[in-house]
């Protein structure tokens, strides 16, 4: 299982280079998860970037994959990451939705360089 962080799934949509090589590495619907924040991020992005039928297309593609609620174990986790690592409150959450589900991280954000279970892929 991994959570697919923000900043690859940007990098996917835009079709970087970065993106195209992260594709290989964004897994198949049923082994993805995704963070309801991450859906947040994504439709702000998308909307503003692109407009609002590609985030709407988007967030569908997401919704096929494990969603994964905001419970109170992931926030009281997200707290203590938040505070051990010095993460942004959304960060946080998405790290601690990965670690609750014994899931890697992939993203592309440096301040995840160096953390248990994160793939981190440095955008050049």
């Amino acid at each position: 299982m991994r959570v697919v962080d923000t900043s690859v799934w940007v990098e996917w949509l835009v079709g970087s280079d970065l993106g195209k090589s992260l594709a290989v590495q964004i897994p198949e619907k049923s082994q993805c998860i995704v963070p309801p924040i991450v859906q947040l991020e994504l439709a702000k992005w998308l909307t503003r970037e692109v407009g609002e039928e590609a985030s709407d297309q988007m967030i569908a593609y997401t919704q096929k994959c494990v969603v994964k609620p905001l419970d109170t174990r992931i926030a009281l986790l997200a707290a203590e990451l938040h505070r051990q690592y010095r993460l942004a409150t959304a960060d946080a959450i998405v790290y601690a939705t990965a670690q609750e589900s014994g899931a890697d991280l992939l993203t592309c954000d440096a301040h995840f360089d160096g953390l248990p279970g994160v793939v981190f892929v440095p955008k050049s």
